[in-house]
């Protein structure tokens, strides 16, 4: 797509990800021609993405104006708003702006992938506010279920947007303190251009709730089991992290950590000032040292994650947590969509192993990070905005979103979608072009596009399995040994009647053959052939390959 000439005057909002999905957000704000990026995520593979583990969205709008991009700006350290720095910065290579708990966070990507000397991290201060040419950003603290969720008032020659990155209203937020209402009563008070927000939990007719309410009702859950107790969550939720470990001390249990990223989480959170009261914590090699009963582990893998501590665990493949019938396994998380085949999985196992099993289903040991309809509305009371810009949701999420906020009283609202470019200033905002937004795979160690010919071919062979033929020809062009094929995943590809038809279409297009006709023909003839005999035989188009050996 070529890129379109964009107006220098005027203040642009561009998401190449995060608008029309959930996760992988990266949004881009100009003006006067200058460009900050704010988040810079990824997601998790789908199924139908074999031997990929990571989709970043393509930041090639912006590497092509890259010497007019002044920095990445993080909201907050979940993997869907900092996942793609590591893989994608170095070519960028612009400064990176976040709050004490987020930087810690990056720093650590940073260092495994070797570019700590390389990028420059800024660490700004909670409440802080950076200038960067055009744009005067300062961070407002929201609460999440991660330390430090940052809104950001971007203030402009072209008017003030407030993006709210995740967020959720709690009266008891564990850790953190976010800006109290009579503060974004002020922001709307001064004016507001634009609400660019948050829609993941539009369709919620209640408040997200309290992490406190949590804790409280885990305490009572877990006080008199008899066995041992794992308790699964997302390893970034730093304040569940706090609410599991003082439910470990007042139900008189070992908090036993099992997890990298678990461990990564907890020594950031506590260099940054948090879990100050969090319990000692004893690694997995402890489990055999410490009563069944007297044993708390939180653990990796609430998503059914094949390679997570869980997955290990429950197939009875953890080197130091085997499980017992009685014992008790806790997900403390919600099922994200896409994933529920590979946690039900999970959960057979464990019902196998005589395991019992407590859900947010249950009990409400559970709650969401991200805003429902009743804190919208107050958030919409609040900031009072010209223009609501939902982001952050697949499309029936962000035309709910902005459905609701002129219910709210906005006058008007524009649903983005990645690769749209808005001008929000001046005049009334509205589309006004797009750009290219691509998704880009971690394919192994290679980062590659998604339309890419080797994801493509892999697809074709899942789907339809593969086939290699070899022939050996002699200078006259007469075949001197028996073809040799190598068929994988194509139903019947042992039975003898497939191999006899795929032999005597292979001698009928060889005895069709001139004595001086090129290999490559001839390959491609039987390729043809084969292909056609497979088809004919399984109903698949098996992707086939042909080499032909001539003397």
């Amino acid at each position: 797509m070529a890129l379109p000439d964009l107006p220098k005057d005027a203040l642009l909002f561009v998401p190449l990800g995060g608008s029309g999905e959930i996760g992988m957000n990266l949004n881009l704000y100009g003006c006067n021609g200058k460009w900050i990026m704010v988040d810079f995520g990824m997601t998790f593979a789908e199924p139908h993405l074999p031997g990929v583990e990571l989709v970043f969205p393509d930041p090639a709008f912006i590497e092509t104006l890259r010497d007019d991009l002044l920095a990445i700006v993080l909201t907050h350290g979940h993997e869907d708003h900092i996942g793609a720095l590591p893989y994608l910065w170095p070519d960028l290579e612009v400064p990176i702006y976040a709050t004490p708990f987020t930087s810690g966070l990056v720093r650590s990507k940073l260092i495994e992938a070797d570019l700590h000397e390389q990028a420059e991290l800024n660490e700004v201060p909670l409440k802080g506010m950076i200038e960067l040419g055009p744009f005067k950003i300062t961070y407002v603290p929201l609460a999440h279920s991660i330390a430090e969720g940052n809104a950001l008032v971007i203030d402009t020659p072209y008017g003030r947007v407030f993006h709210t990155g995740d967020w959720k209203l709690d009266d008891d937020p564990i850790l953190g303190r976010p800006a109290p209402p009579k503060d974004l009563k002020k922001l709307g008070d001064e004016g507001v251009l634009a609400l660019v927000g948050d829609s993941t939990n539009v369709f919620n007719l209640e408040t997200a709730g309290s992490e406190g309410r949590v804790r409280d009702e885990l305490i009572p859950l877990l006080a008199n089991r008899s066995g041992r107790v794992i308790v699964t969550t997302f390893a970034s939720n730093a304040a569940r992290l706090d609410t599991i470990g003082k439910v470990a001390v007042e139900t008189g249990r070992k908090l036993i950590v099992v997890g990298r990223s678990l461990k990564r989480i907890i020594a950031v959170a506590k260099a940054s000032g948090y879990l100050e009261d969090f319990p000692a914590v004893f690694v997995e090699e402890d489990a055999a040292k410490i009563p069944k009963n007297k044993q708390l582990i939180i653990c990796t893998g609430c998503q059914g994650e094949g390679r997570a501590a869980l997955s290990r665990i429950a197939y009875g493949e953890h080197k130091h947590v085997q499980l017992s019938p009685r014992d008790l396994v806790v997900f403390s998380s919600k099922v994200i969509p896409g994933n529920e085949r590979s946690i039900a999985r999970i959960y057979n196992l464990l019902a196998i192993a005589n395991v019992d099993v407590l859900t947010e289903k249950d009990a409400f040991i559970h709650v969401s990070g991200h805003p429902g309809q009743p804190d919208l509305k107050l958030m919409y009371e609040w900031i009072r905005p010209e223009v609501a810009v939902p982001v952050h949701g697949e499309m029936r999420h962000m035309k709910k979103h902005a459905e609701l906020a002129r219910s709210y009283g906005v006058k008007h609202s524009v649903v983005p979608f990645n690769g749209s470019v808005i001008q929000l200033a001046p005049g009334k905002a509205c589309h006004i072009a797009e750009v290219a937004a691509a998704r880009l795979l971690l394919d192994g160690d290679d980062i590659v596009a998604e339309d890419s010919a080797s994801i493509l071919e892999r697809k074709r062979i899942s789907q339809n399995g593969y086939a290699f033929v070899h022939i050996v020809l002699d200078r006259k062009g007469r075949m001197i040994l028996e073809p040799t094929y190598a068929i994988k995943g194509v139903p019947g590809a042992t039975d003898g009647e497939l191999l006899e038809m795929l032999n005597e279409a292979v001698e009928n297009v060889i005895g069709k053959g001139k004595p001086n006709s090129d290999s490559g023909a001839i390959g491609e003839s039987i390729r043809i052939a084969v292909r056609r005999i497979l088809r004919a035989y399984t109903g698949k188009n098996t992707l086939t390959d042909v080499h032909v050996t001539k003397g």
